[in-house]
């Protein structure tokens, strides 16, 4: 009598997700902006030691933005890891993360390119999609990941510099970037933007960074009905509390650092390497009908 195929092969051990990763309450810690993973304690999992590739992505090629650590860390070795070649954009300030990142994808075998560069400049983004396009000989996917958060506690406290800042951080450069990818993209590539919780129920001390991910969310949906026809599928990751150096470098107070995760169904904030599967999955042909869609990562709570 043949066995069936889930019976030959080796099954996967049930993880509790409510204890997979650290709990709160969280050492208080605070680093200068933009911050770095290495120095975070606990260290973030990006999936440097459990993701397992496939060969998904095999021969594409993708430029990440804040691709040194947090979310775009861990979808970099993910796409690496599934046969991808990438190139990871990243603030100056954090070329000690970034190069961890670099050597991680190179042990794949896979091209690597590291573009730093500070992305509120318009003339950066336009260079830099073009050397992600020389370096890579080519772009298929593009994921906008970079992001500023600083939180505080009133808007009488945001001065017009920091607005700017976050402003042309999260809404500009996805625009800058995604207009000078698009004559690089042929059907059947894709684009990605990390959008938040955030967008559809914003914390107060937020006022300003939930602005900009409401507008990511909008842009996914809108410019997918724009390049559906051409072939290009557009869409979002909305993650909730994550563990990440955008927390550490002001993104949140020490009170909420604390207990950063702890209000959630699961108890604990996410790490980016639970979020890297989504990105594959957004990037990977088998995910052909999916665009306009926003894909949640919130442990239990938040929306969509």
């Amino acid at each position: 009598m043949k066995k069936d195929k889930a019976e030959k092969g080796t099954s996967a051990q049930l993880e509790d997700p409510t204890v997979k990763y650290p709990q709160p309450p969280f050492k208080k810690q605070q680093q200068s902006w933009p911050g770095l993973a290495a120095n975070m304690e606990p260290r973030p999992d990006h999936g440097e030691s459990s993701y397992q590739g496939s060969g998904r992505l095999a021969g594409r090629k993708a430029l990440i933005t804040g691709g040194d650590s947090g979310i775009g860390r861990a979808a970099a070795i993910a796409y690496a890891r599934e046969g991808a070649d990438v190139a990871i954009n990243y603030h100056p300030d954090e070329e000690q993360d970034a190069q961890e990142v670099v050597a991680l994808i190179k042990e794949e075998g896979r091209i690597a390119i590291a573009l730093p560069g500070d992305l509120r400049d318009e003339s950066f983004c336009e260079t830099l999609v073009q050397k992600a396009v020389e370096g890579l000989g080519g772009l298929d996917i593009l994921v906008n990941n970079a992001a500023r958060q600083q939180t505080q506690e009133s808007i009488l406290d945001i001065t017009s510099e920091a607005f700017d800042a976050t402003m042309k951080t999260n809404v500009y450069a996805p625009f800058w970037i995604t207009k000078a990818a698009l004559p690089h993209l042929k059907p059947g590539a894709c684009i990605i933007g990390t959008t938040s919780v955030q967008a559809q129920d914003p914390s107060p001390e937020l006022f300003d960074y939930a602005q900009t991910k409401a507008a990511t969310t909008n842009y996914i949906r809108s410019l997918a009905k724009q390049l559906g026809p051409k072939g290009i599928r557009v869409n979002g990751v909305a993650p909730g509390p994550i563990w990440t150096p955008l927390q550490v470098s002001g993104g949140a107070t020490m009170e909420k650092l604390k207990q950063f995760g702890g209000d959630t169904p699961l108890g604990r904030p996410g790490q980016p390497a639970e979020l890297a599967s989504l990105y594959v999955e957004l990037a990977d042909n088998t995910g052909s009908y999916s665009t306009g869609q926003i894909f949640g990562a919130a442990g239990g709570g938040g929306q969509p």
